[in-house]
């Protein structure tokens, strides 16, 4: 199967919060996602290849108060042209957060995420276009919040 890695991640912490946090006053029947290690299973899905997709789990630190430029939630599968890209136009309604994932350069790759959130898990979905290369796909999450962020230690990456 796939292989559990333990990443620190500062996301964009503060617009996330700040999206996700309810007005003063107003009452919330459900609890908002916290910040903490998530425990993520993903999936790269491509069109019209079938039982192809394998499941990954990755640990990663997510929604701390820590600034950064970084996606609020990574995308997650391997080789893939994101790590320098940032996110913009957040948009976010009755616990879904929607985003769109921006690359530097002509036929940049570009993206576009939406996650459902419920009290200390989330499930999303990141429809990629992968440039010039005219390819699309889509990465699939499913999390759930398994404890407080801790320091990086050498050796976290276990076997699943």
């Amino acid at each position: 199967m796939g292989r559990t890695r333990i990443r620190s991640l500062p996301g964009c912490a503060t617009m996330l919060l700040a999206l996700l946090t309810p007005p003063m006053g107003q009452a919330v029947a459900d609890p908002m996602l916290r910040s903490g290690l998530y425990e993520v299973t993903s999936r790269l899905e491509l069109p019209h290849v079938e039982r192809w997709a394998i499941d990954k789990t990755t640990r990663i630190c997510l929604f701390s108060h820590d600034e950064s430029d970084a996606l609020p939630v990574p995308v997650l599968s391997g080789n893939n042209p994101f790590e320098k890209c940032w996110a913009e136009n957040f948009a976010t309604d009755r616990g879904t957060f929607r985003y769109d994932i921006v690359c530097r350069g002509r036929d940049a790759a570009k993206a576009h995420a939406v996650y459902q959130f419920a009290p200390d898990r989330f499930a999303g979905r990141i429809a990629m276009i992968m440039g010039a290369k005219n390819m699309t796909m889509t990465e699939v999450q499913h999390a759930r919040r398994v404890g407080d962020c801790q320091p990086e230690r050498q050796g976290d990456v276990n076997p699943r």
